[in-house]
């Protein structure tokens, strides 16, 4: 039995030899026979599955076993079995509001990141090297800043020197300052706009990743086929040769709008006023770095886990559509 894999160079021969000896075989025999085979790749993954598995899929599985329990880090975990999913859904109005909020960043900060970070790559990838280099260093840099909410807090300052009270008290607007992010009002609005303006990071260098890789001469048979803008270009040759980016990019921006948190908290403080910008993330971080309910709160990150799922499985979905 010849242990060579199949490859698209074989003889006919060859692939029907291999095929019925596969077919003498079990699957578990026939996986064995491969791992033993590509023994090297298998040895050289190793390191980067066995860390996935201890700090990925291991702590996924042990929150939803403790998502059935309670449990306070000190005593044993007490099987509670869906007590704690009932409480969170039918009687915590505290989380129903932090689903609402998450929803609403989710389902504004999301498209609009992701398609302004594809424009701007799309945009910056025209440029000459240099200028894209330096371009593509500014739009970066406020998503890799660690003060960088220092700006907006001396912006929306609660008191008359801030820059947007002055303005608003010079043309008289306003009489008095107004306390931005003491204010339910204003806090929803004022953390999505912080949350845009830091959008460009993670799948805005991805996107002009894939760009580069695009060969400028499918651009050429493209025009021969009949393409006759650059809308025509980038909807039939620029987006289907670049499916991996582009999913890699959704999944990142799916990640930080669900998981929107950090800007709130250096904004509006923990907890905003009322709750009003109080997301998953927050009650999350109430429930299991503040109270130690750890039971509750692995149930917290159980829910945010599948949505988080089933908001990539329909990027995934929508993105098999385009090109097509």
């Amino acid at each position: 039995m010849s242990d060579k894999p199949i490859s698209p160079g074989d003889g006919e021969a060859t692939v029907k030899k291999q095929a019925v000896n596969r077919g003498d075989m079990t699957k578990w025999q026939w996986t064995l026979r491969e791992m033993r085979v590509n023994k090297v790749g298998y040895f050289m993954v190793a390191p980067f599955f066995i860390l996935f598995l201890i700090f990925t899929v291991l702590p996924i599985v042990l929150s939803l076993f403790f998502s059935f329990t309670i449990f306070n880090m000190l005593e044993w975990p007490k099987f509670v079995f869906l007590d704690n999913y009932i409480r969170l859904l039918l009687d915590d109005d505290t989380f129903l509001k932090a689903i609402t909020n998450t929803f609403v960043f989710a389902a504004v900060t999301g498209p609009i990141s992701y398609v302004l970070s594809f424009m701007m790559a799309w945009f910056i990838n025209e440029l000459s090297p240099k200028m894209r280099a330096f371009v593509t260093l500014i739009f970066y840099a406020p998503s890799i800043s660690g003060q960088v909410y220092m700006i907006w807090q001396v912006i929306f300052s609660s008191d008359q020197y801030g820059y947007a009270n002055s303005l608003l008290i010079r043309f008289n607007f306003i009489s008095s300052p107004i306390l931005w992010f003491q204010n339910k009002d204003y806090t929803m609005g004022l953390c999505i706009v912080v949350a845009l303006w830091l959008s460009l990071g993670t799948s805005f260098l991805a996107f002009i990743a894939g760009l580069q890789t695009v060969d400028r001469s499918y651009y050429e048979a493209g025009a021969v086929d009949g393409i006759r803008n650059r809308w025509q270009e980038l909807w039939y040759v620029t987006l289907p040769l670049m499916k991996n980016q582009l999913m890699f990019g959704a999944v990142m921006t799916i990640t930080g709008s669900f998981g929107f948190g950090a800007i709130v908290t250096a904004l509006c403080g923990f907890p905003s006023v009322e709750y009003s910008a109080h997301t998953i993330m927050h009650h999350l971080d109430d429930y299991g770095s503040i109270r130690f309910e750890m039971g509750y709160a692995s149930a917290i990150a159980t829910l945010l886990f599948f949505l988080m799922v089933g908001a990539n499985l329909l990027v995934n979905r929508l993105l098999s559509k385009v090109g097509t």
